[in-house]
């Protein structure tokens, strides 16, 4: 029986299910081999060569599939239809080939199907073919440049700039749209401009709204109107004089639906509708994909099937009418950079499944397809037919004019199923006007004038950022969702209320690479480097001459930092974020001078364990200092000597502000007691709001909260560097906030110690209850989330994989689980080089026993487990 080899175990399953028992259906679970996370994988000096190895966690999957080989002289690679899934089919061909499972006379072809339905997998079995190596060789491309510039440009950042984590080839471009939009919003300057509403009503009393548009005479620009005094002046001369409506037009209009989806496209609808992040949208599809409910999620082309066409026609037909059929199908072009590498658009295998038919359990899939039907049936629907009306008002005298604006939609068409989401409020007037006719009298029921400011441009969210990626031309769909998650994980950025705004590190790191590598983080460049990939996968060059040129350039550039010295850098990017971190003064007072001495100039330092902060440039002898970032609150406004919250026992209580934030003092330092009782604020808590019971509280700890009933040993509650704890000897437990550290009781206490305790397995404590069962693992065994010193965790065997942030345990789903059960197996095996714990691989015995082992995990990532300075 043929062998073959998918990605992962939910699509194994689906697709044994589809061949029969004639096949033996195995997964390989995401990529075997990665390069080793360590300098000298990718070998410059030596035409490129890179070394690879097969993960730890991989290897009980290549020898399951090694072992079926043994039995079967054929193997089929069905891996994902795209330069990714490309790469995997070519590791396992040459993962296999190197220890012998494949011989002379194994026959190796390579199928792909954009949908798993039965007629696509059988149609695929029908045209097998080999590897496409331009293919692979845009992927070995892309892997070899983002593993240089990782492994090169990281080292640099670490040493000239601590704190800093790492930089990737899209990841620094990406950052830099975010940083920049943030400098753009900070330099904006609001401006003030007025406009006239009249609230107008027809001689049969319908009121409606119109605007000034021209007043003595002149037509209004935007700005004409500056001040409240103007528009009082354009009030009175609306008011003081009879208004005639002297013009109506009423003019036919109609919308087009917008094309079927791609995935950047999919990425911000999902965005804008549901708010959900690029990972969290592509962690569904894949679980669509892998079920046969949608075709292939990740693509640039947006055309469709020419049987699916017809599908979502009859669809539509039986639905709604057929006045919602066009009479000709529509037709979407392309616009894929690289149609080798281009599929089909993101749609419904079935047209006529909705997802109350589906009954999709799963929430974020439910509502993801729900979306990517109705837009895919929308695409093929009937224009909306619209009526849009223009109402002209006018003196006598021609002095003042107002325009009132409305829509009417006079056959809804695809519009009865879907309308796109905009990332931005468009001042758009589609409301609906009463009878109004040319001649009549308009009666004047309110006139009023409204100030305005201009806006600044908004922050990017994720979707507006993977849609000014795609028009830059930076990353390709596989890329946009892990760059997008990069940047977060790295504490770069940080997401709030779905806007992305960089963190000062954030800023750091671009200001850096802008002034010593700007070539590098250059959206041209970045996006022509892509162009260069494109070029490879489609045949037209080659892949070594590209790294070549590449590292040719990059690697003097980054010679060319060796001999920078740290001060020079920091005064560098002193001088580059001045406008954040020294905005101008009130009073026009220079903003760098010290506060505390007068003398010294303050500029950003550096500190030993790494993080940054502002000084003065007259230390030691003047010591104040105040933390990264602009100034503005009152912490950062407090002298070295502290502001005195009050006296406790002869000794002053201080509120200070540290390098690392505010903190308060008991006494002052002296040489028999240079390090005087100090305690952090901790996070959430108001410097502003402090006062002396609270100081006092804070000084206090770490609090004893008596002795342990079984051993007598005192247990105490603190704060640490991880949040508020109780500690028992050696044990540490965590405490939910900050205010149980002064309110827990001996209860308590023992109750959340004993938790701790039995989480750990340790003095033979019993098993920690779950936070929530969420089900079967589909090889067996129970997924449940646990409580941890961390935050919550999932936990599959002896697999442990933190929630994100973003995720309630409560909330959490069994298919989000596998997923990060799976990526962290994926970089237990590759990044860290530990081995993920799973159950021992099935020997080697009979084709059965080879069969089974296509459903012993979820399906990992297709991506490479990548070490942090390597990644994208």
């Amino acid at each position: 029986m043929p062998v073959v080899v998918v990605e992962s175990p939910a699509k194994a399953k689906t697709i044994n299910k589809y061949l029969g028992p004639g096949y033996t259906v195995l997964a390989s679970y995401g990529h075997v081999r990665d390069l080793p996370p360590k300098d000298g994988s990718v070998d410059p000096e030596h035409d490129f060569e890179m070394t690879w190895e097969v993960a730890n966690d991989s290897k009980k999957h290549v020898k399951a599939i090694a072992d079926a080989l043994a039995e079967d002289g054929e193997l089929i690679l069905a891996t994902d239809p795209d330069r990714e899934g490309e790469a995997i089919s070519w590791h396992l061909q040459e993962a296999l080939t190197k220890r012998r499972s494949i011989k002379k006379d194994t026959a190796v072809s390579r199928v792909t199907f954009n949908a798993i339905t039965k007629n696509a997998v059988t149609e695929a079995m029908k045209n097998p073919r080999q590897v496409d190596m331009p293919l692979v060789e845009a992927y070995l491309a892309r892997r070899a440049l983002d593993y240089l510039v990782g492994f090169t440009l990281s080292p640099v950042l670490w040493r000239k700039l601590p704190g800093a984590k790492s930089a990737g080839r899209v990841q620094s471009v990406c950052l830099r749209l975010i940083v920049e939009r943030e400098m753009e919003i900070e330099a904006f300057r609001a401006r003030e401009y007025w406009t006239v509403k009249a609230v107008l009503a027809t001689p049969r009393g319908q009121e409606y709204e119109a605007r000034l548009t021209v007043l003595a005479g002149k037509k209004l620009d935007r700005y004409d109107i500056e001040n409240a005094t103007q528009a009082e002046l354009a009030v009175q001369a609306v008011t003081s004089r009879d208004l005639t409506v002297t013009s109506v037009e009423a003019k036919p209009a109609s919308r087009n639906p917008s094309p079927p989806f791609m995935t950047s496209t999919l990425q911000q609808e999902a965005s804008r509708k549901f708010g959900m992040g690029a990972r969290q949208c592509m962690n569904a599809a894949q679980r669509l994909y892998e079920a046969g409910h949608i075709t292939y999620m990740r693509t640039d082309g947006i055309d469709m099937a020419p049987e699916a066409v017809t599908a979502a026609r009859e669809a539509i037909g039986a639905r709604y009418g057929k006045d919602y059929v066009p009479a000709q199908p529509r037709i979407y072009k392309n616009k894929a950079k690289n149609a080798q590498e281009a599929h089909e658009c993101i749609r419904p295998t079935d047209m006529a499944a909705d997802v109350d038919q589906l009954k999709l359990k799963d929430s974020d899939q439910a509502r993801l397809y729900d979306l990517i039907w109705k837009r895919t049936l929308a695409c093929q629907m009937e224009s909306a037919r619209l009526e849009r009306t223009t109402v002209d008002i006018g003196s006598r005298d021609g002095q003042v004019e107002l325009r009132a604006t409305g829509q009417v939609v006079l056959f809804d068409g695809f519009l009865k199923v879907y309308e796109e989401g905009r990332d931005e409020v468009v001042d758009e007037d589609d409301k609906r006007l009463p009878q109004i006719s040319q001649g009549e009298k308009a009666e004047k029921r309110s006139v009023s004038p409204e100030q305005h400011f201009t806006q600044p441009p908004p922050r990017y969210t994720e979707a507006t950022l993977v849609k000014k990626m795609e028009e830059l031309g930076i990353g390709r769909p596989s890329t946009y969702a892990s760059v997008v998650t990069t940047i977060q994980e790295r504490e770069y950025v940080r997401k709030d209320k779905n806007r992305l705004i960089p963190e000062d590190k954030g800023r750091l790191v671009t200001a850096f690479l802008i002034n010593y590598f700007q070539k590098y983080v250059g959206y041209d460049f970045t996006a022509s480097l892509e162009d260069d990939l494109d070029n490879i996968s489609a045949g037209d060059a080659d892949y070594k001459t590209v790294l070549s040129r590449f590292w040719r350039d990059f690697s003097a550039a980054v010679a060319e930092t060796a001999e920078l010295r740290i001060t020079d850098v920091l005064e560098k990017i002193n001088e580059v974020l001045a406008p954040h971190l020294f905005p101008p003064t009130e009073d026009g007072s220079d903003p760098r001078r010290c506060p505390n001495c007068g003398e010294g100039r303050l500029s950003m330092r550096t500190a030993r364990s790494g993080g940054a902060f502002i000084g003065c440039s007259n230390y030691p002898e003047c010591r104040y200092t105040r933390p990264f970032g602009p100034p503005g609150t009152e912490s950062d406004q407090i002298s070295p000597d502290g502001k005195v919250l009050g006296e406790d026992q002869g000794e002053l209580i201080t509120l200070r502000s540290g390098r690392f934030g505010p903190y308060v003092q008991r006494g002052e330092a002296t040489e028999d007691n240079p390090k005087p009782p100090r305690a952090s604020l901790p996070k959430g808590w108001d410097a502003d709001a402090l006062d002396l019971e609270k100081a006092l509280r804070l000084l206090s700890l770490p609090r004893e909260i008596g002795p342990h009933p079984d051993d007598g040993e005192m247990i105490e509650a603190a704060i640490g560097r991880f949040g508020p704890y109780v500690k028992h000897g050696k044990l540490y437990a965590n405490l939910p906030s900050v205010d149980e550290v002064f309110e827990i009781g001996m209860n308590r206490a023992v109750e959340v110690l004993a938790q701790k305790l039995a989480s750990r397995g340790a003095r033979g404590g019993t098993a920690a209850q779950p936070l929530k069962e969420l089900g079967e693992h589909p090889d067996g065994g129970a997924v449940v989330v646990m409580p941890g010193r961390y935050g919550p965790y999932v936990k599959w065997e002896k697999v442990n994989a933190t929630l994100p942030k973003e995720i309630e345990p409560e909330a959490v789903t069994l298919d989000q689980a596998l997923a990060l059960i799976a990526e962290k197996s994926a970089k237990k095996g590759g990044a860290k080089k530990t081995k993920a714990a799973a159950k021992p691989a099935a020997k080697k015995t009979t084709k059965a026993t080879a069969k089974t082992a296509k459903t012993t995990k979820t399906a990992a990532k297709k991506t490479p487990a990548k070490s942090k300075a390597a990644s994208d």
